[in-house]
């Protein structure tokens, strides 16, 4: 029995010729058809959400100063939280226990120390006094030439009138007087010896003649 042979036919599907030139002897079912546009998806809408995107809130937030120099001037720094009462009781209670033992302990040894007054109101403004006459030189210690911090009384001067306003209302007339009187004295003092300084000629410089 004989095979029947299939016939294979080559078909060129060269576009161009030998020379370089575009053929016209291609039939149209052996062009290769153009393959069509590649269909563009069309663009998904955001989702519509009404909470914000966390990077929404982190630009939206104000921003906060990170070191103190860029805080305002304004802002005080955040003072701690005071002792309790109780605290407080305690801690005097210590206090002028360990004083008491304190003065036991000076009695027992051979160095026998004058036990100092007890402070009061009227010893601190006089000790405020003291100092700023030490300042201002009216007073000195012995043996020490007097020297005069003008700069120093005037902090001294200021610390008692800051007392003075701080405290008005729980005074006796006794203190009152007292304050009065120191804060007078004090600022005329300071005046006279400020207005001395003002006063006072240069020292001579040495001598630019040369004739």
């Amino acid at each position: 029995m004989s095979e029947k042979k299939q016939d294979f036919v080559v078909s060129d599907r060269r576009r161009f010729g030998t020379e370089g030139d575009l053929r016209t002897d291609i039939p149209p079912s052996e062009e290769e058809a153009p393959a069509p546009p590649a269909a563009i998806p069309a663009p998904v809408a955001p989702p519509t959400s009404s909470a914000p995107s966390a990077t929404e809130e982190r630009a939206a937030a104000p921003k906060e100063p990170e070191t103190e120099a860029e805080a305002g001037p304004e802002e005080e720094q955040e003072m701690p939280p005071p002792p309790t009462s109780a605290e407080q009781q305690a801690q005097h209670d210590a206090y002028h226990a360990t004083g008491r033992k304190l003065d036991e302990i000076f009695a027992k040894t051979g160095g026998r120390r004058e036990s100092l007054p007890e402070m009061t109101y009227e010893r601190l403004v006089e000790s405020f006094y003291m100092t700023a006459l030490l300042q201002l030189g009216a007073i000195r210690q012995e043996g020490e030439t007097p020297a005069v911090d003008i700069i120093g009384a005037r902090q001294t001067i200021d610390s008692l009138t800051i007392l003075q306003e701080k405290t008005k209302g729980n005074l006796t007339d006794r203190e009152q007087t007292l304050l009065q009187n120191v804060l007078f004295e004090l600022r005329m003092a300071w005046i006279e010896i400020t207005n001395a300084l003002a006063s006072a000629k240069p020292p001579a410089g040495p001598s630019l003649d040369k004739r």
